[in-house]
């Protein structure tokens, strides 16, 4: 057995640049509604992320994120979010980002 290798491999996760973010109080769970560029192959796409624990709007825009970009849409309180930001959850709801350490290009795939 490849211990899932395939299924990793299927999820197409990009590098993207955030260039809006506003609190999304719609939303049942605490979340910010993210619009981020995955540059000129996939452009800008839209998220709701429950990341308000570490984050204020004002401290992501500009900031790079890596995000799933083809797990397809899911309606959010009338909100289309097209990706799954990513981050690591040591306690539920609890999620610090996953980014570059260094800038690199939108679009960036994560391998």
């Amino acid at each position: 057995m490849e211990c899932g290798l395939p299924d990793f491999q299927s999820i197409d996760m990009r590098v993207g640049t955030v260039l809006t973010a506003e609190p999304f109080p719609e939303a049942r769970k605490p979340s910010l509604r993210l619009t981020i560029d995955f540059g000129p192959e996939l452009g800008v796409r839209r998220s709701s992320a429950q990341i308000t624990v570490h984050y204020s709007p004002a401290d992501l825009v500009g900031r790079q994120v890596v995000a799933a970009v083809n797990l397809g849409t899911r309606r959010i309180a009338g909100f289309e979010s097209e990706v799954l930001v990513l981050g690591a959850c040591p306690e539920p709801a609890n999620v610090v980002l996953l980014a570059p350490d260094q800038r690199v290009p939108d679009g960036t795939r994560i391998s």
